[in-house]
């Protein structure tokens, strides 16, 4: 849901799994040498409204009452960003410290029935 226009958004963005938890998130900047934290629409209106819908589109077809949390523990953001299936991040910005520091991201706790999900990923 837009956080200022109240109309429903629909963003297409990848997710990661790291430790059975998904999550996600997205480089600091719109470059490899823009490392400072740039906005972005998708984190504010889950910021403002942290209930979604969390479609699947590809390995199945499916939509999932979700919630995203902000991550905001350093300790967690270290560990997501330096498991390997975050490595495409790290090579964006060059710095997982940058990372850590400012890229916007955020945990997903399914809210609704994701049985469906079972062996998925």
């Amino acid at each position: 849901l837009g956080r200022r226009s109240r109309e429903w958004r629909t963003t297409e963005i990848w997710f990661m799994v790291v430790d059975d938890v998904v999550y996600i998130c997205g480089t600091p900047g719109a470059g490899p040498a823009e490392r400072e934290y740039w906005p972005r629409d998708w984190m504010a209106n889950l910021l403002g409204h942290p209930d979604f819908s969390f479609v699947f589109k590809e390995s199945i077809d499916l939509a999932v009452p979700a919630r995203a949390e902000p991550v905001t523990d350093p300790d967690e953001r270290r560990r997501v960003f330096s498991s390997p299936v975050t490595g495409w991040y790290r090579d964006q910005t060059g710095s997982i410290d940058a990372l850590v520091e400012h890229a916007p991201i955020v945990r997903i706790e399914f809210t609704g029935d994701a049985s469906a999900l079972n062996g998925t990923f």
